[in-house]
């Protein structure tokens, strides 16, 4: 099959989930004996190779702001790859989804994975929020195939839209430190530290967690690895509430330093509110890491739990700082407690979440749409 990807930054990249995602199946579909391309953002790339791990990447402008980089790209992106002769699009964000109109006049087959549930995330104002409901509708009316990450967005979209959708997950590897020194190059000593790796909006709750960890008995650091590309109010409320055992290293976008910062961390503290499957949070598992997450659906999905009971591959923590703060003080005075999470995660990737896994459910959902076996 000819399969293209379109919606997201491009890659190799550091960024998001969605470009992992597409680097991991990408490559893999290739070497199951496809031809895969690859859509890419053109101002993220000062070198632009023609051919990465087997993909064939094709860069476009953008109109590069917050509100209209996504769309002005897919927009483009839409009308090239009719020309390009392909068996399949797969369309990463929900915000693409009236962009489905073109395939659907055009006949081309249509995939988009619609990923989380924008239009509850609070960085939005009330006509985004309104945009992305109205995108969730649209892709659901123009696309041949709407895919849920998670069994509880799949539900959701049942529930709210009256749509059922294929259910496939994002993967993760399993790997383990060696390098150590490079957590020390950020000022951390391995097993020094609690960990946040995100990006600074409200959803994703570092503010509960700095407010959380500034009152636990430890003389471990909070060390925080993620910004936003637009600086905003809530990441400068996030900076005054720190005190002084909080660590800020910005965005980072080498992914062996990623690596160490999870793999040497005491706990991976994560407050994703409002996406499926998060990339983040299989990431924490597949490094081995003990996890403290926040308590949703789609957390306790990830880490083996059910609603009120312990998840076996993780801590849940509700939205509240004397929870988060308990659930901390008892992780830090209890090491043989942090060890066991942290030596049963990797097993929940194998379980479920391999990118192999994710590329035979892919793979498997093409062939059904183009009717190649």
């Amino acid at each position: 099959m000819r399969i293209a990807i379109l919606g997201i930054r491009g890659i190799p990249s550091g960024y998001s989930g969605y470009e992992a995602f597409a680097e991991e199946t990408g490559s893999r579909l290739v070497q199951r004996g496809h031809e895969v391309l690859v859509y890419c953002r053109r101002a993220h790339f000062s070198q632009r190779p023609p051919v990465y791990r087997g993909m064939r990447l094709i860069y476009l402008p953008a109109w590069e702001t917050k509100e209209f980089s996504t769309f002005s790209h897919t927009f483009l992106c839409m009308w090239d790859v009719l020309f390009r002769n392909v068996d399949v699009a797969l369309i990463c964000n929900v915000a693409n989804g009236p962009f489905c109109l073109v395939s659907k006049i055009f006949g081309l087959r249509t995939a988009i994975n619609v990923d989380g549930l924008e239009w509850m995330r609070p960085k939005w104002g009330k006509w985004g929020k309104r945009y992305f409901r109205f995108a969730a509708r649209a892709a659901i009316r123009l696309s041949d195939v709407i895919v849920t990450d998670a069994e509880a967005m799949r539900q959701y979209y049942l529930d709210t839209f009256g749509s059922d959708s294929v259910q496939i997950a994002y993967g993760a590897n399993i790997e383990s430190s060696t390098d150590p020194n490079v957590v020390r190059s950020y000022g951390l000593e391995p097993g020094g530290y609690y960990l946040i790796a995100s990006r600074l909006v409200p959803d994703n709750n570092a503010d509960l967690i700095v407010q959380a960890f500034n009152q636990v008995r430890t003389d471990k650091l909070l060390a925080i690895a993620g910004g936003t590309p637009y600086r905003n109010e809530f990441e400068d409320r996030v900076h005054n509430l720190a005190g002084p055992r909080v660590r800020f290293l910005g965005h980072i976008n080498d992914q062996q330093h990623i690596k160490e910062l999870h793999c040497n961390a005491y706990v991976y503290v994560h407050g994703h509110e409002f996406g499926g499957t998060n990339p983040a949070l299989l990431k924490a598992l597949g490094f081995g890491n003990c996890i403290l997450a926040l308590d949703t659906p789609f957390n306790r999905e990830v880490l083996g739990g059910a609603n009120g009971v312990d998840a076996r591959y993780g801590i849940l923590y509700r939205k509240d700082i004397h929870d988060l703060t308990a659930k901390m003080q008892q992780i830090e005075d209890r090491p043989d407690l942090q060890a066991a999470y942290a030596r049963r995660a990797p097993d929940r990737i194998r379980e479920r979440y391999t990118w192999e896994q994710i590329t035979d459910h892919y793979e498997q959902l093409f062939r059904r749409m183009t009717g190649k076996t």
